[in-house]
Order: structure tokens, then C-alpha cells, then sequence
């Protein structure tokens, strides 16, 4: 078809004020991804908007699969707290209220 562009599975992106850690979600605008590479301020990176990754986990609840996961952009934490944070994310695996980390999923159909 004339007007296909690209799957969609990344996005070029510029950086925001602060930056970007490849790894770390970041949410920009309406976007939510993880960044393929470091990129300083306002330089351009691939920002991943699907698949399955680890992430760092706020602890005190536990995550069970299909739970909703927001971001929590100051502690840099996924979360199951709404309140002040974006939903980016699904879990995809259980964790426990005290794991550190927890896997999750972008671009599910629920988010």
C-alpha cells in the first residue's frame, strides 16, 4: 500500500530535557517506550514501543499477569500505583511485593 510507513514496533524520538538511559522507560507525550540507546537532550533515539522487557519494580505490591503497570517517573519505578503516574505497561509475569524487578509488556491492547 502507498501510505505504509514502518511496523511501528520503534519510533525515531527526540530525547527530552533530561535525556534518556537505554533500558529506562520514558514517557513522552502520549508515547511510552524504552530507549534502544543513551541519547542526551534533544538528540534523536529509537524509542521501542512493544514487546517484553524487565524493568525496575517499586516494592510493597505484588504484580500478577495482566495487571496494569504504570511509570512512575520520579522514583524511575514500575508500579501498580495510579495515582500521580502513567500506564504504560502490562505484567507479563508474576512478582512479588519484594522483588526489584518485574517483566512487562508494551503495547498490549489493554493499555
Amino acid at each position: 500500500m502507498k501510505n505504509f510507513i514502518q511496523p511501528g514496533n520503534s519510533i525515531s524520538a527526540i530525547a527530552p530535557v533530561g535525556g534518556v538511559v537505554s533500558g529506562i522507560p520514558v514517557i513522552i507525550g502520549s508515547l511510552a517506550g524504552i530507549p534502544g540507546t543513551t541519547a542526551l537532550e534533544a538528540a534523536e533515539f529509537e524509542l521501542h514501543l512493544v514487546g517484553v522487557y524487565d524493568i525496575d519494580k517499586a516494592t510493597g505490591a505484588a504484580w500478577a499477569v495482566g495487571d496494569k503497570i504504570y511509570w512512575d517517573a520520579t522514583a524511575k519505578k514500575g508500579t501498580k500505583t495510579t495515582t500521580s503516574n502513567t500506564l504504560f505497561a502490562v505484567a507479563v509475569a508474576a512478582a512479588a511485593s519484594g522483588d526489584t524487578t518485574g517483566r512487562i509488556r508494551l503495547g498490549a491492547p489493554a493499555v
